[in-house]
């Protein structure tokens, strides 16, 4: 069985609800990266994702100073490391979700594992992952 930890990234850029649009997105320009976990005091709150900035910031006229707590997706989805991969897949398929951060059984943030960690060498997980968020609009 391939567990998430075989396949995360565990190198986890982190941003504060109380930092700025602009931070998040430099943050997000400077690692390549499309989504950032929220913390707040080494609490997972959210998570903030380029989409979130385009669509919920500047579409609605939001400044490039509004906190991130103002945009980010709440109510976080998240998965365990030591889940195997076809499971965390299905899930992921099932919300329409991309990414998922990391935890271990104590909650702390550990990594994220995203669409391109599991559709490297992961058919299974890959074919049921591309079929649940890759749906035309």
């Amino acid at each position: 069985m391939t567990t998430i930890k075989d396949v995360m990234t565990r190198d986890v850029k982190i941003v504060s609800p109380d930092q700025s649009l602009r931070d998040a997105a430099m943050a997000m320009a400077a690692h390549d990266i499309g989504a950032l976990p929220v913390g707040d005091h080494d609490r997972l709150v959210g998570l903030i994702t380029d989409r979130d900035i385009a669509i919920k910031g500047v579409a609605k006229g939001k400044s490039v100073d509004t906190a991130v707590r103002e945009v980010m997706c709440e109510g976080i989805k998240y998965c365990f490391e030591d889940e195997d991969v076809v499971h965390v897949a299905d899930n992921m398929a099932d919300l329409g979700i991309r990414r998922l951060p990391v935890v271990d059984r104590q909650k702390r943030l550990v990594g994220i594992v995203s669409l391109s960690n599991i559709c490297h060498g992961h058919d299974n997980a890959r074919n049921s992952l591309l079929e649940g968020v890759a749906r035309p609009h």
